[in-house]
Formats: C-alpha cells, structure tokens, sequence
C-alpha cells in the first residue's frame, strides 16, 4: 500500500485518537480558486528564495486577518513565516537552546513537543495543571529551584485536557517570565477554535509580553498539508530566528504556499472558512459530550471544553488507559492513552478523544463503542482474581 498522509486508520475502526481535521472539511475548492487568482497575475517572484521573514504582503495579510480576531494591533512586522508549529518549535529549539538545557512543560502537555525537544538533547521539567490550566503557584516554587530555557504552553484549548488559561494566571506567567528572565513558548493554534464565548487574549498581545513567542499555523483553520504557520513576537526574538543558517541558506520558508494563503486571507475567505469550522466542530463538541454523558454516565469524569479538538477523560480510580485500550481495540474504537502527554511518567488513568476528525454518527458510534468497551474491561477486572 502507497501511503500519501499521517492518518492510517484500520477498516472498520473508529479512532477517537486522531488529532486532525476531517478530511471533508479541507477546503479544495477554495484554494483552487486561491491558486488560479495567484498564478494569472504575472507575478513569478514567490517561485524563487523568499524574504527570511515570510513574504511581505502575506505577512500584511495575515497581520490585518489576526488584528481583526484579536481586536488587538497586530504588526506585521511581528510577524514571521514558518512551515508550521512543529517547524517553528524546533526553531526556536535551534536558537535558544543548547543539549543539557532545561524547558518547562504544562503535565500534562503535547506529547508531540515532547518529542521535539527529546530530539533536542533538551531536559522536561513538568509543572502541574488543574481545571484552570497551569498552575502558577507551583511554578513560582519551581523557578525557585531552576530557571528554564523557556516554558512551552498550550494556554487555549489545551491539548490534551481542553482547557483554557484565564486572563488573571495568563498575567502572571508573564510577570515571573519577566522577574525570572525566560522566554514563554506559547502554542495557541487554536485560539480561534472557539465555539461559546471567546477565549482570554492570546498571549503575544498581552501588555509586556515582550518575552512570548507564541506560534499559530492553518494546520488548524485552513488545510495542515500546507505546511504554514507564523510566529508572532518582539522584534528582538525575531532577529535570531531570522538571521539563523536554515533560513540563509534556504530563505523565507513556504513563499509558494503562503502566496496562495495571502488571496485567501485578503478576500476574507478565511473567516468565512473559520466560522464554518466553529459551526462544524461545535456541533461535533456537543454531540460526544452528550454520547460520554449517556454512554459512559458517572464512569468517568471530563470537563467539557469550549473549544479546540479534545476531551480529556479520566477512567474510575485504579484503571490504566493503556491496558483498557487494548479492549477498547477489540471494540473496533480507540483513542490516546494519558502517559503519552506525560513528561512526568504520570497521567496513568486518562485518555484523550478528539471530536474534529469524524462526523456526528461516527462520534456517536465511536462513544457507545467505548462504554461498551469500559463495561467490558471493568467486568473482566471483577472477575479476575487478585
């Protein structure tokens, strides 16, 4: 089999662990469009080397597209292009960091970073979360004993847990990034996912957030094989980004694509796109959690989230995730075990879901599969002898 994408599915599962958007809901039509617009007008210049800092007109674009959401100014130059969040982390990773360094990390927090910065030589030192997200107390206990190369934070709609950093923790975090002197990673792709009321403001506009690199991408709100993204920071944070060998030597990353992007944003395509998303996703929102309120009742527990992809599901006390997935496996359902977006080796009886990927009967389908699944799995433990 040639595989041409990440997500490889077995027939007749229903994986609950997929982290993407559905492939439906990519829009084709609307970057053909984009495509046809871009190519006819003569301009060959986003066929060679880009600009370090993205092409000036896209970043203009999407500067006026996020003041826009934001209601806050956004300038773009502020603004630099990336190939994505993970490409802009590992970045950051090349340019402010040395192997033996210490980051910061949310328990639970992206398992994918964790990765990145594995891959880094980096040391994770996890800072505990509770249903408002980071916990700054315990991390003012912990600058007291290290200082970290930087924090990485998922501040709105978390992933895994869906949770949202309120204003009042968000203006903290950035006192003590300022008093202890290091630099706040926020990962806020999915500051416009929202699907009730709106979320804080993200972090890079908050009042002396000279100090936040926060990342944005369309993997999220457009297309992810676009492979294109921003950071949003100081001038100063920028520079070395900018003047780095990856992007002197192959210039502005993605001028192809974010000439494309830049129609889309300029036409206001995009924010026809992304309410359309917020219409989708929250019905989708909606739909597991009445299937995990009827299908899986006082079992478990979950806070609903407002937004983003995930619900972060809590199993009754003394179950792994990871042994009841391969039940849930059987079950033709899966999902994601909480040890994963552990740096801590913690996280043992959660699992994440994602709501984006399938549609409202298969999400459905998908939840009445895994309480039966539970069912199952607690049965076998009663009637196995300790």
């Amino acid at each position: 089999m040639i595989r041409t994408t990440q997500v490889n599915v077995p027939r007749g599962m229903i994986d609950l662990g997929v982290g993407q958007p559905d492939f439906e809901l990519l829009p084709v039509d609307l970057l053909r469009r984009a495509a046809a617009r871009r190519l006819a007008d003569g301009d060959r210049g986003f066929l060679n080397y880009g600009y370090e800092q993205g092409d000036g007109h896209f970043r203009l674009a999407l500067a006026d597209f996020l003041e826009r959401h934001y209601r806050q100014p956004v300038a773009a130059s502020s603004l630099m292009t990336t190939a994505g969040t993970s490409q802009a982390l590992d970045l950051i990773c090349t340019c402010f960091t040395r192997p033996g360094d210490t980051v910061f990390v949310e328990e639970p927090t992206y398992f994918l970073a964790l990765r990145i910065f594995a891959d880094r030589g980096l040391q994770v030192a996890s800072v505990p979360t509770d249903e408002n997200g980071l916990q700054v107390d315990a991390l003012e206990t912990l600058l007291a004993e290290q200082r970290p190369a930087f924090l990485y934070t998922v501040p709105t709609f978390h992933n895994p847990t869906g949770i949202t950093l309120p204003a009042r923790r968000r203006e903290r975090l950035l006192a003590l990034s300022r008093e202890h002197e290091f630099l706040v990673v926020a990962d806020e792709v999915y500051q416009l996912l929202y699907y009730a009321k709106e979320p804080p403001q993200p972090l890079a506009t908050f009042a002396g957030s000279e100090n936040v690199l926060s990342l944005g991408t369309f993997s999220k709100i457009l297309a992810p094989g676009l492979r294109l993204g921003w950071i949003h920071t100081s001038p100063s944070l920028l520079a070395p980004l900018v003047e780095s060998g990856l992007l002197a030597s192959g210039g502005g990353l993605n001028p192809f694509t974010s000439a494309l992007v830049q129609v889309v944003l300029a036409e206001g395509w995009l924010d026809q796109h992304v309410a359309k998303l917020q219409a989708t996703y929250g019905s989708r929102l909606a739909t597991m959690d009445a299937a995990l309120k009827a299908g899986l009742g006082d079992a478990v527990e979950f806070l609903t989230p407002r937004g983003g992809f995930f619900f972060w599901v809590k199993l009754p006390e003394g179950l792994a995730a990871t042994a009841f997935r391969e039940t849930a496996r059987r079950n033709h359902v899966d999902f994601r075990p909480g040890t994963l977006f552990s740096g801590a080796g913690g996280c043992q009886p959660y699992l994440r879901l994602c709501f984006a990927f399938y549609d409202e009967a298969q999400i459905g389908a998908g939840v009445r599969r895994l309480g039966q699944a539970l069912d199952e799995f607690m049965s076998l433990r009663r009637s196995t002898p300790r």
